[in-house]
Order: structure tokens, then C-alpha cells, then sequence
């Protein structure tokens, strides 16, 4: 079993915290999709939302992993980008909330 990591969100963001998710899986798929096809600017541009958004709704973790993800793009460095989208959504499946 997976060590459940929680993060603490400002209360104000509790509405919009499940869309947030739900985009999370969205980027997942077509990150997924990106890579089987090549498309390494597409994987690029995905890292670099990540790593916008994560922090601003504190998820530091998924804004390091975009980081990493937008970097190893420009590489082209399939292993290593399919390791961090399986990282992300395991993140995202078992990332516990918690609203101050």
C-alpha cells in the first residue's frame, strides 16, 4: 500500500479543488497520449502548466514533477517522463486533502 501524503488547502479553494483534480487526470491522459505519439512539445507545454499550477493551489509536489516533466521534454527522455506521469497519477489517486 502506498504511504498517503496530506496536504493542507486554504479553505477559499475547497470549491474549486475537485475541478482541479479533474484537470490533473485530464493532463495525465493526454500526457500519456503525448508520449506514446512523440510529441514532446505537447508533454513540454503540459510540465509547464503543471508546474504553474501545482504551487498555486499548494501542491508544491505536482508543481516539482511538471518541473521535471517540462525539462526531460525538451531532452526527449521518454523513460524518465513515463516514470513522473506514473508518479503524478499515483500522486493525484492518493493525495489526502485537508482545508485549514
Amino acid at each position: 500500500m502506498e504511504k498517503k501524503e496530506t496536504v493542507v488547502v486554504d479553505s477559499d479553494l475547497k470549491g474549486i479543488i475537485p475541478l482541479f483534480f479533474k484537470n490533473r487526470e485530464s493532463d495525465i491522459e493526454v500526457l500519456k497520449e503525448s508520449l506514446a505519439n512523440k510529441k514532446y512539445e505537447k508533454i513540454e507545454q503540459i510540465g509547464h502548466q503543471l508546474k504553474g499550477a501545482g504551487g498555486s493551489y499548494g501542491f508544491d509536489y505536482i508543481s516539482e514533477i511538471g518541473k521535471k516533466i517540462e525539462d526531460l521534454a525538451s531532452e526527449s527522455n521518454t523513460i524518465e517522463i513515463r516514470q513522473l506521469i506514473n508518479e503524478l497519477e499515483s500522486y493525484v489517486n492518493t493525495v489526502e486533502i485537508s482545508y485549514d
